[in-house]
C-alpha cells in the first residue's frame, strides 16, 4: 500500500497521507516523500496549487515514534542527535510547505496532533471538516513543541493564546480553531474534498507567479520593519510585471474582459 498518494488534476497536486490505521502518524519515508512532492510542485509549471489531505479519520496524529529509523542508523544516541533529527525532519517538512512557491491548502479531515497540526498550520489556507480537531500534544508527552510550532502559533493566534494551547495540550474543535484564526473555513465532513477542490482549482486558474510572490511577502512581513517590507513589495511587483500573467491582467482590465492566466 502506498503511504503517500499523489495525483495531479487540473493543475492541482494532491498529496494524501495514507496510513489510516495509524491515524496517519507520519513516518520518515512519508515525510521525505511529502517534502519531495512539494519541491516538485514548485518546479513544475503545470502544477499551480497543492492540497495536503489524508485518508481515514485522522489528518496526521504526529510523528510515528514507533517507526524504525532509516536503515543504517542504529548507533547509540549521542548529544546533538535530537536537535539534528528535528532540524532535518519535522522542521524540514514544515519549511517545505512554507517555501513551496505554489499555494498550499490543508484539507483537514480529522485529528491533527503535534507535527500533524503544524503541517496544517504551515499551509497557506486551512479547510477543516467539522469532525477535525487540533492538539498541541507535546506537553502531554513531557516534550517541547517542535516542527515549528513555537514559530507558527504566535503568528497565527498571538503569544498568549499560543501559550494556552501549548501549556495545556487540550483538543481544539474545528469551530474553535476557526474562531481563533487557525482555520479559514469549517465544512461538513462530506463537503471537505469538494470544497478543497473548488478552492484549489480556483487558485490554479490564477496568476501563479503573483501568488508565489504574495506568499513570500506575507510570510516575510512578520519579521520585517516597514522600510524593508515596503522595499520587498516594490521589488516583488517589479519582478511580477515581467510575467505574461501580469500583462494579461492589465490587458484584460483595459479590454474589459475576464483574464486568462497561464501561470507564466
Amino acid at each position: 500500500m502506498e503511504e503517500v498518494l499523489h495525483a495531479v488534476d487540473n493543475g492541482v497536486s494532491w498529496i494524501t497521507l495514507n496510513r489510516p490505521e495509524a491515524m496517519n502518524a507520519v513516518t520518515w519515508e512519508q515525510r521525505e516523500r511529502i517534502i519531495a512532492l512539494l519541491g516538485e510542485a514548485t518546479a513544475d509549471p503545470d502544477v499551480r496549487a497543492v492540497v495536503v489531505t489524508a485518508t481515514g479519520r485522522g489528518f496526521c496524529a504526529g510523528a510515528d515514534l514507533r517507526a524504525s529509523p532509516p536503515s543504517g542508523d542504529s548507533r547509540e544516541r549521542i548529544a546533538g542527535d535530537v536537535a539534528r533529527m528535528i532540524r532535518l525532519g519535522a522542521q524540514r517538512l514544515v519549511g517545505a510547505v512554507l517555501d513551496c512557491e505554489k499555494p498550499v491548502i490543508a484539507a483537514v479531515n480529522g485529528t491533527a496532533a503535534g507535527i500533524g497540526a503544524h503541517l496544517a498550520f504551515a499551509c497557506d489556507l486551512v479547510l477543516a471538516a467539522e469532525s477535525a480537531r487540533f492538539i498541541e500534544v507535546f506537553v502531554r508527552r513531557g516534550l517541547v513543541p517542535d516542527g515549528g510550532g513555537a514559530y507558527l502559533l504566535p503568528r497565527l493566534v498571538g503569544p498568549r493564546r499560543a501559550k494556552e494551547l501549548m501549556f495545556f495540550g487540550d483538543a481544539v474543535t474545528s469551530h474553535d480553531a476557526r474562531d481563533m484564526g487557525l482555520v479559514n473555513r469549517v465544512v461538513a465532513d462530506e463537503e471537505l474534498e469538494k470544497t478543497a477542490r473548488e478552492w484549489a482549482e480556483r487558485l490554479a486558474q490564477g496568476p501563479t507567479r503573483a501568488l508565489a510572490l504574495t506568499k513570500q511577502l506575507v510570510n516575510a512581513s512578520l519579521e520585517a520593519d516597514r522600510a524593508s517590507a515596503f522595499a520587498a513589495e516594490a521589488a516583488a511587483q517589479e519582478i511580477n510585471m515581467t510575467t505574461r500573467d501580469a500583462n494579461e491582467g492589465v490587458a484584460s482590465f483595459v479590454e474589459r474582459r475576464t483574464p486568462r492566466y497561464e501561470g507564466r
